[in-house]
């Protein structure tokens, strides 16, 4: 099967205003949708006001802190915490077990158990500026077992079973028992295994309420959701298989004109010359090679960047016309897996179809969508899904966000393109900018597979990437009042650099073009001075039984207690406050909203 008899087949091209566009500097990108700045002076925000950080809280929410904080950073307490939970639960019985919990670990970092009893909370964070992210946090407690055999029964289809390895399958795309858990080395991010259509539903389902519960307690709120929980998690994988293996036969096409050493989005490969090295490389004759790139004006600049190469896959008929990727050996496209049976095909689709429902419901509820990052052999699918939506939803504002994790060694490449997508087809583009959940199962599962490892070398080289991404992405809002970005993150230094360069820009505040974003229950010394100083800042707002988010709250010990211990700065401020409370007459001291 050659490249050009596949492709008709499998490629929509985009129209021509798509091509031929020049990057940051064209008068598009300078004066469409371009706002006026604000001549606000700048905000300085200082973090070390303790009255204006905790002006939420009262005493005992401030001494709860503290406990749980202190109590994270004992080992014995974090590493053995779910079976002491069971422990207290059998030696106390169910209620006082839930009044404990509601005391301290379920009080400080979860809302509520259900819609109604989360509200108070959610009204009066918004009272005080800050808005929320609603997230059930209902976890399934499974053996490590029992979720090995989950993950293997998912991510491996009928060919697979019946190829025996002799697939040609890459190594890091295929599903591997040893990794099957993929709660391992996890604890800032929840796990969805795969069970059956039907659960899935169930997790949309899920879904939907948080979406009209954040309409409901908010205007302009966030919803976050989780791909691998719309279905099965086999078609992420082989999709983004796919996509690699396109990208590095751009690459490939790249070092022919002797472009690889330049920037992704400057390599813009000269048609002739590209047409050269495909017949050279035996894909086909010259004339079904130039019917490929002319329709509708494919390269009609002369050139083909990445972004008209990625254009041409796309779907039109069967999903899985999409799963071929290029053999440079053969110079032919071959189906990725031998087979695909009618319910792999529909299960495929029935994925793309319950996110397209949960965009719909946003849309209408007047709730952004933030799809969150995972697994770096499922990510290319989840960003590429995401993008299709973003082409779709965000035509008039932006309502569907992608989730970048700065750790990992390609996330400004990842930035850069999606960006240039966006301002090429005229959407608003929208990204959350995190460091990343996966960062020890990602090193520890690439070395004993064998491939590269896809993480930035050390911590500052994380840093420095996610302001570089974080840059970016100013500046692209300082151009093109289209984008937007939602700043997750806990580190001081970040929020006060983003800060720095919405000031350098004049950027203000009240534009929505920025956002903050912090787990509740901790960092409250960013959050609050940011909201009351008229910052979009946002909690994401676990709620749950408490029987159920007994997973979440382990999580969040494992994660505090490093957190704990890299840093006393937020035990030495709610010190600071009750000092200050105490010697101020103010120990009594109760919010008023």
């Amino acid at each position: 099967m050659s490249y050009c008899k596949v492709l008709p087949a499998v490629a929509r091209v985009k129209p021509a205003h798509l091509f031929g566009v020049r990057l940051r500097s064209t008068a598009a990108a300078s004066t469409q949708h371009k706002e006026p700045k604000s001549e606000d002076a700048p905000i300085s925000i200082d973090f070390d006001n303790t009255q204006e950080a905790y002006k939420s809280k009262d005493t005992m929410e401030l001494l709860r802190s503290l406990l749980v904080f202190k109590l994270c950073t004992i080992d014995f307490l974090v590493d053995k915490n779910k079976e002491l939970m069971d422990l207290s639960k059998k030696v106390l019985g169910q209620r006082l077990f839930e009044k404990l919990m509601k005391m301290t670990f379920y009080g400080q970092f979860v809302a509520g158990e259900d819609q109604n009893a989360i509200k108070p909370l959610i009204e009066k964070n918004q009272a005080f500026g800050v808005g929320s992210v609603l997230d059930y946090s209902v976890e399934e407690d499974l053996t490590q077992e029992e979720a090995e055999k989950k993950e293997m029964d998912s991510c491996v289809s009928e060919a697979e079973k019946e190829s025996h390895g002799m697939d040609h399958r890459e190594k890091k795309y295929k599903a591997h028992r040893q990794f099957g858990d993929r709660r391992g080395g996890v604890i800032s991010a929840r796990t969805y295994f795969y069970a059956d259509e039907a659960k899935c539903d169930h997790h949309m389902e899920t879904f939907i309420n948080c979406i009209k519960a954040s309409a409901g307690s908010s205007v302009d709120g966030f919803s976050a959701i989780k791909m691998t929980a719309l279905g099965r998690p086999q078609f992420l994988l082989q999709f983004s298989e796919v996509l690699v293996k396109w990208r590095r036969f751009f690459n490939l096409l790249a070092s022919h004109q002797g472009k690889d050493g330049m920037a992704i989005l400057e390599q813009k490969l000269e048609l002739e010359q590209l047409q050269d090295s495909l017949i050279k490389l035996g894909v086909g004759a010259k004339s079904d090679i130039e019917n490929w790139f002319t329709g509708e004006k494919l390269g009609s600049s002369g050139t083909i960047d990445l972004l008209d190469w990625n254009s041409l896959i796309n779907d039109t008929t069967k999903i899985s016309n999409l799963l071929v990727v290029p053999n440079m050996e053969s110079g032919h496209l071959e189906p990725l897996l031998s087979k695909f049976t009618d319910e792999e095909e529909k299960q495929m689709k029935r994925m793309l179809q319950r996110m397209d429902v949960l965009a719909k419901h946003a849309v209408e509820n007047g709730v952004r969508l933030m799809v969150d990052a995972e697994q770096t052999y499922f990510q290319p699918a989840i960003s590429r899904l995401t993008l299709e939506m973003q082409r779709i939803f965000n035509r008039e504002k932006p309502n569907i966000f992608n989730t970048y994790q700065c750790y990992l060694r390609e996330a400004y490449d990842n930035v850069s393109v999606d960006v240039e997508l966006s301002r090429r087809e005229g959407w608003y583009f929208g990204a959350k900018l995190v460091r990343g959940a996966y960062m020890y199962q990602e090193r520890s599962r690439a070395a004993e597979i064998g491939y590269e490892d896809p993480i930035n070398p050390d911590y500052e080289a994380t840093n420095r990437m996610y302001h570089k991404c974080l840059e970016y992405i100013l500046e692209e809002i300082n151009h093109n009042r289209m984008a937007n970005v939602m700043v997750a993150s806990h580190n001081e230094d970040t929020v006060k650099f983003t800060l720095e360069k919405m000031n350098e820009t004049s950027l203000s505040p009240t534009e929505n073009k920025v956002y903050f974003g912090q787990l509740l229950g901790m960092c409250d010394q960013i959050s609050f001075p940011l909201g009351q100083a008229g910052f979009p800042v946002y909690k994401y707002v676990p709620y749950g039984p408490v029987n159920e988010v007994i997973p979440y709250l382990s999580r969040r010990a494992q994660e505090n207690r490093g957190f704990m211990k890299g840093s006393q700065r937020e035990r030495s401020l709610l010190w600071k406050e009750l000092k200050r409370r105490l010697f101020s007459g103010q120990l009594l001291y109760k919010p008023v909203y």
